[in-house]
């Protein structure tokens, strides 16, 4: 667990928490289980691409802690002295599947091999991780440049997700948590790519400066690296980050 040293702590019921869109749904079922244990408090959730939380924190939102869907913008507000540096960690990764509306067309990864689709839906690997982390698995697969002419490519995952839904492509590399939930496939078929495959997608989060002195935000960051969260993370398409989830770090002024 994590332990915070903080001088001058202040007691605090209400804390806000900026979530990448594709987090905050899992976010949501969380807020409910961490006010269950810390009777008196209110978190409210504000929701949105990580890149327009990032310019909000700039301009002076009033946020406590952002969890990012990606280590880039929480790194760069550390860097910016807008957050505290000791408080950013990976708290989920992210899982690439290869996802189709239709039940019986994704069979491992034989439909890219087969080139048995007319579109392939994909994030732009220039704006989104998961776009980039599905074209090293095209790489992987020796598949990266005679799949390009079917690509039809989304500004971000959820775009691409939106192709494939509406069927406006057959198959799509898509975050296994559109269409994971309690540890199951919602929808149609999908490979549950290895992770072998590409290079990890991090979502980090962390604290701002604002929030230093706040117990609540800092019970907050402990809670998101508690076993529980972890299996609830688990349980909705991403992998829990397990390999700094026991440290000690203090806060200064």
């Amino acid at each position: 667990i994590i332990l915070f040293a903080v001088v001058g702590q202040v007691k605090a019921s209400k804390i806000t928490v900026a979530v990448a869109s594709n987090f905050s749904p899992i976010f949501e079922n969380l807020i409910h289980e961490f006010e269950a244990s810390n009777l008196d408090s209110n978190v409210v959730l504000i929701s949105g691409s990580s890149g327009k939380i990032y310019a909000q924190i700039k301009h002076g939102a009033p946020f406590d802690i952002f969890m990012s869907a990606d280590q880039d913008k929480p790194l760069r507000l550390v860097e910016e002295g807008f957050a505290i540096p000791e408080t950013r960690f990976t708290y989920a990764l992210g899982s690439l599947v290869l996802w189709s509306a239709s039940p019986s067309l994704v069979n491992g990864s034989d439909v890219l091999n087969n080139a048995a689709f007319n579109k392939l839906a994909l994030a732009n690997s220039k704006l989104a991780p998961y776009g980039l982390a599905a074209e090293q698995v095209l790489e992987q697969l020796g598949l990266l440049n005679s799949s390009r002419s079917k690509w039809v490519q989304g500004e971000n995952i959820a775009q691409a997700y939106q192709f494939v839904q509406s069927r406006n492509a057959d198959v799509g590399f898509v975050a296994k948590s559109q269409v994971w939930k309690n540890d199951r496939l919602v929808s149609g078929s999908a490979w549950i790519i290895p992770y072998q495959l590409y290079s990890p997608i991090k979502q980090d989060v962390v604290m701002l400066k604002r929030a230093r002195n706040n117990i609540l935000a800092i019970k907050m960051m402990e809670f998101l690296q508690t076993d529980s969260v972890h299996k609830t993370i688990e349980a909705n398409g991403y992998q829990p980050n397990l390999t700094n989830k026991r440290f000690n770090k203090g806060i200064s002024r």
